[in-house]
């Protein structure tokens, strides 16, 4: 190879940001963190951190993750409820001006997991919390009430990814523990959504889905009423029909 200066080209950084949403009390809920340094100092923001030099970038997304929640991500080679959180690459975002720093490259990752329990802050956080994403929405990245950097807009994408791939794919059940019901996974829908959906027909299409549900054997009644079947997510991931979002 030719002679290489390095020096010739801008330098820039590259972080990995994660999109880490959950359902709490029926709302679809962001993993935020305080911003305990500068820039931005005070604000909240999405997780993440810098990429080291020598990892790639999906073993640095499942590293913050770990350092975040303290989850795992899902390995596709191990198929089975319970093994980890979804992770899956977002977008890129690359604004010169997105960080006052210097030249800073993200690449965002959406991470779907069933209920979690209070966030722990790590890195450069002073505190974490799981907030209603309507709520961290509403108020744009330009207020000094917003999100920190531009992650109001990558919080934006990943709440659109989720919510248009539970329309083709079994992602919802990404949401849910290993055994769930029908009632608990519409809730979930409906969450993401942000709509009411009829039980009986939700009941219907998916249970009539080949693939989407299998039976796991068992009733409950943790919520409230005569015992439920439980359920547990089936082999496909591409869902036929789908299952179409509600025009609002």
């Amino acid at each position: 190879m030719s002679p290489y200066d390095p020096s010739a080209y801008p330098p820039f950084a590259v972080t990995v940001d994660l999109v880490v949403l959950t359902v709490r009390r029926h709302a679809l809920c962001a993993l935020v963190v305080r911003r305990g340094e500068q820039p931005f100092q005070g604000r909240w923001a999405l997780p993440g951190g810098f990429v080291r030099g020598d990892e790639d970038l999906a073993a640095a997304a499942a590293r913050e993750l770990s350092e975040e929640t303290g989850l795992c991500a899902h390995d596709p080679a191990m198929p089975g409820a319970g093994n980890g959180a979804h992770l899956e690459q977002l977008a890129t975002y690359g604004d010169p001006k997105r960080d006052p720093r210097m030249r800073v490259v993200s690449v965002a990752h959406l991470v779907l997991a069933p209920d979690l329990p209070a966030p722990r802050a790590g890195g450069d956080a002073n505190s974490a919390r799981w907030a209603p994403v309507d709520e961290l929405l509403a108020v744009g990245d330009e207020s000094a009430a917003g999100l920190a950097f531009d992650h109001a807009r990558i919080l934006a994408d990943g709440v659109e990814r989720a919510r248009s791939k539970i329309e083709y794919s079994s992602l919802a059940t990404a949401f849910c523990p290993p055994e769930f019901t029908v009632g608990e996974l519409r809730r979930v829908y409906e969450a993401v959504w942000g709509v009411a959906l009829d039980p009986r027909n939700f009941h219907r299409k998916v249970t009539g889905t080949p693939g989407f549900l299998v039976p796991a054997g068992g009733t409950t009644t943790r919520q409230g009423g005569r015992p439920a079947q439980l359920f547990r997510a089936g082999g496909a991931t591409l869902l036929n029909p789908p299952m179409l979002r509600p025009e609002v």
